[in-house]
């Protein structure tokens, strides 16, 4: 009983959309110790722990927590690619608080609340107005950076208040910003698996209408839900801004919008709503990570960086693709097949 109990368990692992972004997180920690024996050496100094595992930890944060936003708005057939500028927003915000209060609780509200607004912004337009995810979030997307801008006088700003700076670069002996994120992921956690949203996320994403027919409030839910992704984009913007100790308008969280989509869709979410997958998007973030540290660790150009993620990305949603792996299956049976069959005749 306990061999088939461990054999139903290891079925269920190999369907779950965690594992195939799993096997290709481990085969990407392996290529990085080949080509560096002492990657998986982490270290322990003055009580901190130290090591390219905990960089990349610590570099992943900001994706993850905007990932996991990016999630649950996917699951509900709708997309916000604004996050990039929230988090410019949100970072030049809490900034500017900082050098004219030196109140870092009120820095730290102030970027939240930022975030927040913008997230309700989105979901106005989406859920109550009718306007296409896209096109709804794409007004923010390209506004944002802009607002940024005047928010800094289209300078970069730079502080030195180290309580601040300790969001973003402070060890309890893993970096403080861990801590948040675990938080983060915990708190969405526990709203879209132990209460009724997630249920009403994936009846909105599967069918909108029959749920609004079935008594379910989608406009509200939407409305929460893109209120919830502004947050965690204001939250990751105030990691980004005190981990560089400054806030500039024009880098801070460029292009972040799409690495976010790219570990939503490696983790399992479909892109047509529906199903969710927490754990596959923090893997899918942690992935991206580790190969965006891998690359630029091979000395790669800068310029091919992105054509390198994309191909490596291709491969992963292909093996990740159950449609992709019966095609080789059906060859491969059709091949042994035939081989038979000539064997066989010449018998």
């Amino acid at each position: 009983m306990e061999e088939n109990e461990q054999k139903s368990i290891l079925k269920k692992f190999y369907k779950s959309a965690v594992f195939w972004p799993l096997v290709c997180l481990v085969l990407l920690l392996i290529f990085n110790l080949i080509i560096n024996p002492g990657f998986l050496n982490i270290k322990i100094k003055n009580g901190h722990l130290f090591g390219d595992l905990v960089d990349i930890l610590n570099h992943s944060v900001p994706l993850m927590l905007i990932s996991l936003g990016m999630t649950i708005v996917i699951a509900t057939q709708g997309i916000d690619i604004s996050v990039g500028s929230i988090i410019a927003i949100s970072a030049c915000i809490s900034a500017s608080v900082l050098l004219s209060t030196s109140s870092v609780p009120l820095a730290i509200i102030a970027g939240i609340v930022v975030g927040i607004i913008c997230g309700m912004w989105n979901g106005m337009l989406v859920s109550f107005i009718g306007v296409q995810p896209m096109v709804g979030t794409l007004i923010l997307y390209i506004v944002g950076r802009g607002i940024a801008q005047l928010i800094t006088g289209g300078q970069i700003l730079t502080f030195t208040n180290k309580s601040y700076i300790f969001i973003g670069t402070g060890y309890i002996v893993v970096p403080f910003a861990v801590y948040i994120a675990i938080a983060c992921v915990f708190l969405i956690y526990y709203l879209m698996r132990k209460t009724a949203l997630g249920l009403f996320v994936e009846s909105i994403g599967v069918n909108n209408t029959a749920s609004r027919y079935s008594g379910i409030n989608s406009r509200r839910i939407i409305f929460s839900l893109y209120v919830i992704c502004g947050m965690l984009a204001g939250i990751a913007g105030i990691i980004i801004c005190s981990n560089i100790k400054s806030a500039d308008a024009n880098n801070a969280g460029l292009w972040m919008e799409l690495d976010a989509i790219l570990a939503t869709v490696i983790g399992g979410t479909s892109m047509n709503g529906g199903r969710f997958y927490l754990g596959g998007t923090v893997v899918g973030a942690l992935f991206i990570q580790t190969l965006t540290t891998t690359v630029y660790s091979m000395g790669v150009a800068p310029e091919v960086i992105l054509v390198v993620k994309a191909l490596v990305v291709i491969v992963v949603c292909l093996l990740q693709s159950p449609d992709f792996r019966k095609m080789f299956i059906k060859k491969s049976k059709t091949t042994n097949n035939d081989y038979k069959v000539k064997k066989v005749a010449k018998v």
